[in-house]
C-alpha cells in the first residue's frame, strides 16, 4: 500500500506542512513530519516574488518537485493547480509529477487563470469538465499508489450546497481525497462533515488570515479532517524574519544583533549534509 494512503486513512490526522524547495523539505522531514506540501503558492512566493495567480508553470513545480525527492523521502502532496489546461493537460502533468515523485496530486476546478483559493472573484469551470480531468488523472497514473486530490473552489462561488455536491460527483468519478477549500465558518465545516464524513478522506486547508478558521489538528482530527495542510504558514514566517533581518543589518551593519536567531557557518553545514558529502566524494578520489 502507498505509504500515503496509509497515512490519510489512518485514525491519527495527517499533518503536511507547506513546503517550496528541497532545504524546506529536508528541514520538515527532520522535523519529524510524516509528508509534506509541495505549495505552488510557496512557489510562487518564493522563487519570483509574486502572488498565487496561476504564474508558476508546470515545468517550474516539476523541476521543484524534483529537486525535493531527490533530497527527502517522505511523501509528498504536491499541488497541480487546475492541471495546466484541460483534461490533455492533465494527463500530461499527472504522468511528469509521478516520475518525479509526487505521491499525491492535487488538482481543482477553477478556471484560467486561477488564483489563490483564498481571493475573491474566483471562476470556475464546470463540475463536468472537473469529472472529467479527474478521470483523465486517474487514467494517466502509473497505479493507484499515486492518489489524486479533488478540490472544489465552488463555495466562494456557487455557495456551499452546489461545492458539496461538486465533490460528491469528484468522488464518484474516483478521486482518493476530497477538498472543499474555504469554507468560511465552523457551520460550513459541521455541514461539509455531515455530508462528506465517510465517502473519502477529507483535507482541510488551515490558511493564516485566510477564509477558513484556523483550528489544531487535534480538533480538525475531532471534527472528522483525515489530513491537515498548511501550506503557506513557512513562507509567511520566513518572510517575517526577512524583514526583520534586512532591518536589522541596515540599521546596525552588522548581522550581531540577530545571531541568536540565525543559525553559523557550522550549524548551517551539518543541516545540508556538507560533511557526509565531502566524506563521500573521497570514496571516489
Amino acid at each position: 500500500m502507498n505509504g500515503l494512503r496509509a497515512l490519510v486513512e489512518a485514525p491519527e490526522i495527517l499533518v503536511a506542512p507547506g513546503i517550496y524547495d528541497a532545504l524546506s523539505g529536508h528541514m520538515a522531514e527532520r522535523a519529524g513530519f510524516r509528508a509534506a506540501y509541495l505549495s505552488g503558492a510557496s512557489v510562487a512566493y518564493t522563487r519570483f516574488g509574486r502572488p498565487d495567480l496561476g504564474l508558476v508553470a508546470m515545468s517550474e513545480v516539476a523541476d521543484t518537485l524534483s529537486a525535493c525527492r531527490e533530497r527527502i523521502s517522505i511523501p509528498l502532496m504536491v499541488d497541480a493547480d487546475t492541471g495546466f489546461g484541460n483534461a490533455l493537460n492533465v494527463i500530461r502533468t499527472v504522468k511528469l509529477f509521478a516520475r518525479c515523485g509526487a505521491d499525491a496530486i492535487q488538482l481543482e476546478d477553477q478556471s484560467l487563470p486561477k488564483r489563490c483559493g483564498h481571493l475573491d472573484e474566483k471562476r470556475l469551470v464546470s463540475a463536468g469538465e472537473m469529472t472529467g480531468k479527474i478521470k483523465a488523472a486517474l487514467d494517466a497514473r502509473p497505479s493507484e499508489d499515486v492518489l489524486i486530490i479533488a478540490r472544489t473552489d465552488a463555495v466562494a462561488v456557487e455557495g456551499l450546497a452546489p461545492a458539496l455536491e461538486r465533490v460528491e460527483a469528484y468522488r464518484e468519478a474516483g478521486a482518493d481525497i476530497l477538498f472543499v477549500e474555504a469554507l468560511r465558518s465552523d457551520r460550513e465545516i459541521a455541514a461539509a462533515m455531515t455530508r462528506l464524513g465517510g465517502t473519502a478522506p477529507l483535507l482541510a486547508n488551515m490558511v493564516e488570515g485566510g477564509k477558513t478558521p484556523v483550528k489544531p489538528a487535534a480538533e480538525l482530527q475531532r471534527l472528522g479532517f483525515s489530513a491537515a495542510i498548511f501550506p503557506g504558514g513557512l513562507v509567511r514566517a520566513l518572510t517575517h524574519t526577512m524583514a526583520a533581518w534586512f532591518a536589522s543589518l541596515a540599521e546596525t551593519g552588522t548581522t550581531d544583533p540577530f545571531r541568536d536567531r540565525m543559525l553559523d557557518f557550522d550549524a548551517l553545514n551539518d543541516i545540508v549534509g556538507t560533511g557526509d558529502m565531502l566524506d563521500l566524494g573521497k570514496r571516489y578520489e
